[in-house]
């Protein structure tokens, strides 16, 4: 079970300066992902994507309001909420294999196990032939795939992704979203995680999501909650698709447009 519940959310960053004002990153943001729903959070740069993702992560605490996961009030980090960040994060002197492997170790779960688990995953994102080899012998795009891989590899109730592909080339992008969207349409109902990714790419969210969050600018506020309704995979040319891109994009320009 992967249920999360954000209720009347606010975050405020202290400035340090006498003169300087603090910082409302968030302002009373509410919303809920159901189990096994695919969320983006999607907005401009600076209006609280990260931060929410931090408080959903336990990195971060919330200065109103809570997070709960299943009814259970988010605290602390936990594996339970794994997180795959932008720069890969992954260990440079750690092959393929014992990255992914890395969370099992801290669980303590057996070696035969361990490793049917790390097959598993790496077959899943296309890396199988690649367990030896070590990260800077891999692509980016073969990078967000070996993080994606650990990510999952730990079984967590939630994956939250924080613009896991911003870092890649267009073309690299691209790949990487049609091979998420893969892995989305092709898993088992009751194997799909609960996920929850932050991006400004309006394609993105479409591509990939249930629903769309949108935030307005700092602070960031819900501006609007959508269920997409689109087929999986889904096909950029479909009218539904170009319906939605222009309302999602409508959303953002006005929120641009009164900044």
């Amino acid at each position: 079970m992967g249920s999360v519940c954000v209720k009347g959310v606010s975050k405020v960053y202290a400035s340090g300066h006498r003169r300087g004002g603090d910082v409302l990153a968030l302002d009373n943001a509410s919303f809920e992902v159901s189990d096994r729903e695919f969320c983006s959070i999607l907005g401009h740069s600076g209006c609280g994507k990260t931060t929410m993702l931090n408080l959903l992560a336990g990195f971060e605490t919330p200065t109103a309001g809570e997070l709960l996961v299943d009814g259970e009030r988010v605290a602390r980090p936990t594996w339970r909420r794994t997180v795959v960040f932008q720069d890969y994060a992954l260990f440079p002197w750690m092959t393929v294999r014992d990255n992914v492997a890395f969370g099992l170790r801290m669980k303590k779960v057996p070696g035969v196990e361990r490793e049917q688990i790390v097959a598993r995953q790496l077959r899943l994102v296309g890396l199988d032939g690649f367990a030896g080899h070590y990260p800077h012998q891999l692509s980016g795009g073969m990078r967000q795939r070996v993080s994606i891989a650990r990510a999952l590899a730990v079984d967590p109730e939630v994956l939250l992704m924080d613009e896991p592909f911003a870092a890649l080339d267009a073309q690299n992008r691209a790949a990487m979203q049609q091979e998420l969207g893969r892995l989305l349409a092709e898993s088992e109902a009751e194997a799909r995680k609960t996920m929850i990714l932050v991006t400004h790419s309006i394609d993105e969210a479409i591509l990939l999501s249930d629903r769309i969050i949108v935030l307005t600018r700092r602070p960031g506020r819900i501006k609007a909650d959508i269920e997409v309704k689109l087929a999986r995979p889904r096909d950029e040319s479909d009218d539904g698709y170009i319906r939605l891109k222009r309302h999602l994009r409508d959303l953002i320009h006005d929120e641009a447009s009164v900044s």
